[in-house]
Order: C-alpha cells, then sequence, then structure tokens
C-alpha cells in the first residue's frame, strides 16, 4: 500500500511545484487536530481513502480537501496548509508505514518538470471578500500569467440596474465564489444576489424589506459583499448586514431566510446596543459582512461620519459574536470601555461614559491556530474634535486581537492616540506567514505607515518609537504628548506637510503654489486640527496624509511566497478647520467648509497623487513604488502646463488589488478610468492592460471554475453599475 500511495504523491508534488518541497505529514497532524478533528475520525478518514481515493490522483484529494475544508470555512487555509493536511489524510489512510516529511521531500526532488500552480486545478473557491481569514487577496493560480495576460476579455457582464429602487452609479461589491457561485450584494437596499460563477446567470435574489429603518439609515448603498458558512454535510448558508442593521442568514441554494436562525432569519442588531441617552436617531449600521470563524458570527458596527456630529454622546460601537446556527448572543468586546474595565483610566473625568463611536466599520481577520480574531477599531466622536474625551481613548483607532470563543481580550495595539484626525483603523489586519517562517500581522493605516506586529502577543517586530507631536491651541481641546512611529517599514506615502511638498512643475507653479497655502497652517503629521479664525490668522490646518488616507478600506494584498506586501495609497491633504458647534451640535467645535487649495486646478502636491508600493516584509524595506495610473487629460492639457514634460503622476485614488502566483492586478478604484492593469510582481513594472466597461470599484477577485481561471470585479462609472469576470479565450 505504501507504494501506491507514494506514486499518489507523484501528482500533487509535480503539480503544486515548490509548495510541495515543503509539504509535512507532521505539520499536517497538528493541522487535522486544529482545523479538522472535532468533525471527522480516523476511522473514517480511513474508510474514505479505502473506498474512494486509493489508485486516484493525490491532486484530486488536495482539490478536494481545499474546497470542502475546513468544513465551516473551505479554502481558508493556505495552499502549503493544505498540501501539508492532505499529507497527513494519506497517512491516515492507510494501515502501514506512514509516508514521512522526509520521503515528501525525497520525491519532490526528482528530476522532474514542475508544472505550474494552477495546472490541472478545476477548481479554486474565494470564500470570502478578501480571499481568506488572513486577509491576503492572494491565490496561488497562474493559468492567466505573464505570456497571456493581455489577451484577457470580458467573460459576462452582470448589471446591477435593476437591483434596488433606482439604477446603481456605484457599486463596491467584493463577490465571493464557493462551489460554483458567486455571491454578491446590489443597490442600495443591499440586494443579495447569487450568480453563476462561469456564465454571469442570476440564480436567485434575496431583497431587505426594512421600511423606516432602511429610510432611517447612515449609510444605504450596496455595500462591501456577504459571507458564507456550510456545516460540510450539505448546508450552506449566507450572512448580510443590512443597511437598516439587521443580520440575515439566507440559504444558499435558494435565497429564501433559515426560519431557524434568531427571528425567522434575521437578527434585529440594535438589540443589545449601548444605546445614547441624547440622541434619538438611530446612528448605527454596517456595510461590511460579518466574519464567520468555526460556528461564530463576528460583527462590527459603523456610523454616519464624525465631522460635525450634533452630540458627543453616540451609539457605542461594541463587536459582538452570535452563534451561527440559532443567533444567539455569545459575547461582546466593548472598544470603549465601562467605567472600572481596563481602559477605562485612558479617558479622563469619566469621559468613556459620555462618548460613542468606536466601532469596527471595516473587515476584520482571523488566526484560528491562535484562536484569535483581529478588531481593527475607529475613533471615538468626532473626528475633528475631542475636549469631550480627554485621554488617550482605548480601544480606539487600535487593532485588537481577541479570543474568538470567548470575546476576551488578549492584546491590543493602539496606533493614535486620542484620534483627532479621524485616522481610524480603515481596513483588514493582514496575517502574513513569511518567508522565514515568522507569523506576523500588518495593520496598514490611513496615516500610511504599515505596523508590524507578531500576530499571538502584538508585540512589534521592529522598534517603534514614541516622539514629541504638535500640541493643540484650541481651546477646551486635549492632545497626546507624544505618538508611535515605526522604525521600519518606512511609510508609504507623504506624511506632514511642509514647502518641499508644493507642486513644482514650472517656477511660476511653485509660486502660486506657494501663494495659496499663506492661510493655512503647516507641519508634520499629527498636526492638530486648528481654529477656522486663529489669532495667527491661519483658517485650518493642512494634513498629510488626508482623513481618507493613505489607505482606507482596500487594505493590500500579500504574496506568501515572496514576504512581499503590494499597497495602494493616495496623496491628498485635507484641511481641519475648526468652527463652534453653534446651533449645530452640542460640541464646542466641528469641522468647518474650507476646502484644500490647488494652483488652478493642479493638486497642490508634488506627484504620484496615488500608488502602488511594493515592502518586503521580511527586510522591513520599500522594493519600488509606481504610481497608480496614467497621467490625467485635464493635467496633460492644463493652460499652466503647455509645453512642459511632467512625470506620470497617478490620480487621487486608492488602487483595487490582486496577487496570484504569476501577477500583481491592479484597478484605478473608485474615481479612476476604465483600465485593468497587469503588473510585474518584481519590478512594479506594467506588462498588460485590460480594457473595462467602467473604472474597478469593488476589489478584484479570482478563483477557478470548471478548469478556467476568472478575475471579476464590480465596475462603476459608467452608467448603472455592473460586476464583470475577465478570462482568457477558449
Amino acid at each position: 500500500m505504501i507504494r501506491v500511495l507514494l506514486f499518489m504523491l507523484l501528482p500533487l508534488l509535480t503539480t503544486v511545484g515548490a509548495h510541495a518541497q515543503n509539504a509535512s505529514a507532521e505539520r499536517g497532524a497538528e493541522l487535522f487536530q486544529s482545523e479538522c478533528a472535532r468533525c471527522h475520525v480516523r476511522a473514517d478518514i480511513e474508510m474514505r481513502i479505502t473506498n474512494d481515493w486509493l489508485g486516484e490522483s493525490a491532486f484530486d484529494l488536495y482539490q478536494r480537501i481545499m474546497a470542502t475544508m475546513p468544513a465551516e470555512t473551505p479554502g481558508s487555509l493556505t495552499p502549503d496548509q493544505y498540501l501539508d493536511l492532505t499529507a497527513h489524510v494519506l497517512n491516515m489512510g492507510r494501515a502501514t508505514t506512514p509516508v514521512e516529511g522526509s520521503n515528501v521531500a525525497r520525491l519532490a526532488n526528482l528530476e522532474i518538470e514542475q508544472a505550474a500552480a494552477s495546472d490541472g486545478i478545476d477548481y479554486y473557491p474565494w470564500p470570502t471578500m478578501n480571499g481568506g481569514m488572513h486577509s491576503n487577496r492572494y491565490a496561488p493560480l497562474d493559468q492567466i500569467n505573464a505570456d497571456n495576460v493581455a489577451d484577457l476579455e470580458l467573460a459576462w457582464r452582470w448589471k446591477a440596474e435593476n437591483y434596488g429602487p433606482r439604477p446603481e452609479g456605484l457599486n463596491v461589491t467584493n463577490p465571493i465564489m464557493v462551489n460554483g457561485v458567486l455571491y454578491a450584494t446590489a443597490g442600495t437596499t443591499r440586494n443579495v444576489v447569487a450568480i453563476d460563477a462561469g456564465t454571469g446567470q442570476t440564480l436567485w435574489m434575496w431583497r431587505p424589506q426594512e421600511g423606516d429603518r432602511f429610510d432611517s439609515s447612515p449609510r444605504k448603498n450596496s455595500g462591501k459583499g456577504v459571507a458564507y458558512w456550510t456545516d460540510g454535510e450539505g448546508k450552506e448558508v449566507i450572512f448580510v448586514v443590512t443597511p437598516g442593521y439587521h443580520l440575515a442568514a439566507l440559504d444558499a441554494k435558494t435565497g429564501r431566510l433559515v426560519e431557524s436562525f434568531a427571528d425567522g432569519g434575521i437578527r434585529d442588531l440594535v438589540d443589545g446596543l449601548r444605546m445614547s441617552p441624547v440622541r434619538d436617531d438611530l446612528d448605527v449600521t454596517l456595510t461590511f459582512p460579518p466574519l464567520v470563524i468555526d460556528d461564530i458570527l463576528v460583527v462590527g458596527a459603523s456610523h454616519q461620519v464624525s465631522y460635525r456630529p450634533p452630540h458627543a454622546d453616540n451609539i457605542k460601537g461594541d463587536v459582538r459574536a452570535f452563534d451561527i446556527h440559532t443567533g444567539e448572543l455569545l459575547w461582546t468586546h466593548r472598544n470603549i470601555p465601562l467605567p472600572g474595565e481596563e481602559g477605562a483610566e485612558t479617558w479622563f473625568e469619566g469621559s468613556e461614559t459620555v462618548n460613542g463611536n468606536g466601532g469596527v466599520w471595516s473587515s476584520m481577520s482571523a488566526d484560528t491556530e491562535l484562536g484569535l480574531v483581529y478588531l481593527p477599531v475607529e475613533s471615538a466622536t468626532g473626528d475633528r474634535y475631542g475636549g469631550d474625551r480627554p485621554g488617550d481613548n482605548l480601544f480606539t483607532s487600535s487593532v485588537v486581537a481577541v479570543d474568538y470563543r470567548t470575546g476576551e481580550r488578549q492584546w491590543y495595539f493602539q496606533h493614535v492616540r486620542h484620534d483627532i484626525w479621524d485616522y481610524d483603523t480603515p481596513s483588514a489586519p493582514i496575517l502574513a506567514d513569511l518567508p522565514n517562517g515568522r507569523k506576523v500581522l500588518v495593520q496598514l493605516s490611513k496615516e500610511a505607515f504599515a505596523y508590524v506586529l507578531d500576530r499571538e502577543t502584538g508585540e512589534p517586530i521592529w522598534e517603534m518609537e514614541e516622539r514629541a507631536v504638535p500640541q493643540t491651541d484650541v481651546p477646551g481641546e486635549w492632545t497626546a504628548e507624544k505618538q508611535i512611529f515605526p522604525t521600519q517599514p518606512p511609510a508609504y506615502d507623504n506624511q506632514g506637510f511642509t514647502e518641499e511638498d508644493l507642486v513644482d512643475f514650472t517656477p511660476e507653479i511653485l509660486e502660486m503654489a506657494k501663494e495659496a497655502i499663506k492661510p493655512y497652517r503647516l507641519g508634520p503629521l499629527y498636526t492638530p486640527p486648528s481654529l477656522a479664525n486663529a489669532a495667527d490668522g491661519t483658517i485650518g490646518t493642512l494634513s498629510l496624509p488626508g482623513t481618507l488616507g493613505g489607505t482606507n478600506w482596500e487594505g493590500g494584498a500579500y504574496d506568501p511566497e515572496t514576504g512581499k506586501l503590494y499597497i495602494g495609497s493616495f496623496t491628498m491633504p485635507s484641511v481641519l478647520s475648526l468652527v463652534p458647534g453653534a446651533e449645530f451640535s452640542t460640541v464646542d467645535y466641528i469641522q468647518g467648509a474650507a476646502r484644500t487649495p490647488t494652483v488652478e486646478g493642479i493638486p497642490i502636491t508634488k506627484p504620484p497623487y496615488g500608488r502602488i508600493s511594493a515592502m518586503d516584509l521580511v527586510e522591513g524595506d520599500i522594493d519600488w513604488y509606481i504610481a497608480n495610473a496614467d497621467t490625467p487629460e485635464r493635467l496633460k492639457n492644463h493652460p499652466l502646463l503647455e509645453g512642459v514634460d511632467i512625470p506620470r503622476t497617478g490620480i487621487p485614488t486608492r488602487a483595487g488589488l490582486l496577487v496570484t502566483k504569476s501577477l500583481l492586478f491592479a484597478g484605478e478604484g473608485t474615481g479612476g478610468s476604465s483600465i485593468f492593469r497587469a503588473v510585474d510582481k518584481a519590478t512594479g513594472e506594467i506588462i498588460a492592460e485590460i480594457d473595462l466597461p467602467a473604472s474597478q470599484t469593488g476589489q478584484p477577485m479570482t478563483y477557478m471554475h470548471n478548469g478556467k481561471q476568472y478575475i471579476v470585479m464590480a465596475v462603476s462609472g459608467n452608467g448603472p453599475a455592473e460586476i464583470v469576470a475577465l478570462a482568457l479565450p477558449d
């Protein structure tokens, strides 16, 4: 039997290539205990291997395990982990001497031609909005590669125009694909749709009907997508959070509500919230899907933008976990602590009781081996003035690691103390398994730092320094004397604003830029907002990065084979200008109406205005960066630039990124052109440009279906929004 099983391993090793040399049945045994043993016992595995798999290709077994395991989150492990698991399953399936990791390595070293990772793969899922619970946005596929990527064409188009009360002009959904079906959201009412992954045919649609709750929602839009769960025995469920803040469970095959979940398939997420005693409006919702971990749903909360809040007090954005079968509340993590709890001492004068927000409005990540879910927590009310909340304000503007079974906080890292720049934590923490064996968490940020932490302990990988920062002169405000600055990796976009940042295409333009910024305060990163009628005659602070980043919800894409992280960011300052709350607010100061200056429409800063950076997470360096787009025609043809040769400027959008075994893919994001690019991962060289019907607005994803690789994304900006699929011609 050992001979048969070794022969079975050979196709797997030759197909998966570089991964196979690291395959380990011993590691696979540990994975089996953590991910599979709760549903499968050795006798069951032995019977299945003996009855169904002896004599078959181990690669087919590898694909089957990847497509179905772990039962709750298929496809959520890395390719290396699935190889280890396959080796262990093969060992379990026989009664003779096991195939040790050394035997696997010996077979891998045979002088045979190693095929590409996707050769022969019939199916590869994309089971969460970021490709898996590690949020890597990576797939080990290369059917589409540098040699043929220029041949990509539209395989199908799905139009969102008839979903919702009016045609949808902007869609930012992030489709998932499981078992040949895409699941996505569309329309301002956030309809859920199931789409055939190979043809684009609509299979079913579910429409929430929320009445007044929808009418009063602070964020009416299609949302960012859905979550998927299966019990591994045929039951499949799609979960979505609606604009009115309900959690709905839908049968993945039919779109009907799962009546055994909560109240006939819907859980009212407002129930149990810590409400504000001074606000009558219901300022809470969520545009991101919940995170599914085992039999647990973890759900965040978001609110209205808090530049001009009516009160400092608001609903508190607690993170909660629910039983995936019943909808029962399992635990609550209070990002704004109760009096006497850990962190309350950082809210001076009891301000933890009279402030709100502090939710998780973005996507989350999880490490099932460590049993941790990672929460990217936003700032508290308000985004520009924090005089009502003196202190550092834990656990806002932090990444927090929580035991996903109990809700107990294990560690936290606050990257902005007393946030008054709206530098809340904007994207899913990226869990990176580095080529050197280290397991880290990377939190990208609006301030354009990548905070690299040990994901078990939260300890920084490289030294971080506390540095003194400018202090406020706004009456009643409080500012932290020091903020955290990583020593590595370096910032991946511009920080702080000085005259050195001003656009200088010509001496005339530079002088005009200097004149334009005279009414504003300048300064380094963390220069605080200032009054619109300050005593020094200024009307506000020019802050860079601006309120939207740096990085925002799109995050980055990580390549586990090379240890490289790809980041989209843009360079756009914001004016932080405060005016009295007066009749608008009980808060002393709120954001004023000052606008970012330009030079007759030319951005005030040097280009690039948007960029893509490649960061080496092993060395802590930035390898290269490129502009995210070509120079727009309005700049090329600007009267002040006639006859001037300017560099490729990019545009102030954030690229949507996807990384595969062969290539980095990048769209231009909301507001960009309808060009989708394939980029050399090592150099940043643009290999191909593919035309889309409109600009990429949802993040691109990829999958294999019936042996064909597709790249799918939402596009918007040219009529009603669509979801489109790219593939190679037949």
